[in-house]
Order: structure tokens, then sequence, then C-alpha cells
């Protein structure tokens, strides 16, 4: 199985289309074609930009901290899986050794 080649873009592209896209009277396929990028990620850069400029809560997380959050949680998974780990290794030898 071959993978597709993605075309990646830096946030600065990303920011800068999205910029472009706000200001332009085009619709967002015609700026995308425009630009050489999906439609479909452009709208979603748009969305995600204006998530960002809303007013967040009181208490709720900015997308640092949402970030921040995710590999937080990834990593105490990973502890967690190492620590059963050790701990079963730990039995399993106190077991020979009786």
């Amino acid at each position: 199985m071959s993978q597709k080649n993605r075309k990646t873009y830096t946030p600065e592209q990303r920011a800068d289309a999205v910029k472009i896209a706000l200001a332009s009277d085009e619709s967002i396929g015609a700026v995308a074609r425009n630009l050489a990028i999906s439609a479909s990620s452009l709208s979603r850069w748009i969305r995600d930009y204006r998530r960002e400029q809303e007013p967040a809560p009181p208490g709720s997380l900015n997308s640092d901290e949402r970030q921040e959050l995710v590999a937080l949680r990834r990593q105490v998974q990973q502890l967690t899986l190492e620590r059963d780990f050790i701990k079963k290794a730990a039995a399993f030898f106190a077991r020979d050794l009786s």
C-alpha cells in the first residue's frame, strides 16, 4: 500500500490563507483554488481561526492548554502502562525466589 503524499502547510501559511479568504469577496472554494489548496482545508482553518477569536468562557482552556492536556494525558497513559508492566515483572520474579 502506498501512502498519499499530503501537502503540509506551516502555521504562517495557514494564517495567510485565512486572512486572504476573509478579506476576499470570493467564495472559499474560489480562494482555495487560487491558492492551490483544498476547500475543506481552508474551511477548517477558517473555522479554527474563528473559534480561537471567540472570547473563551470562564474556566475554559485555550488551544495551547488543550494541546498540553492531550500530551499530558498520553504521558499518564504511557506511565501507567509502564508501572503495570513493572508490577507484573516484580511479581513474576518474586514468585521465582520463593
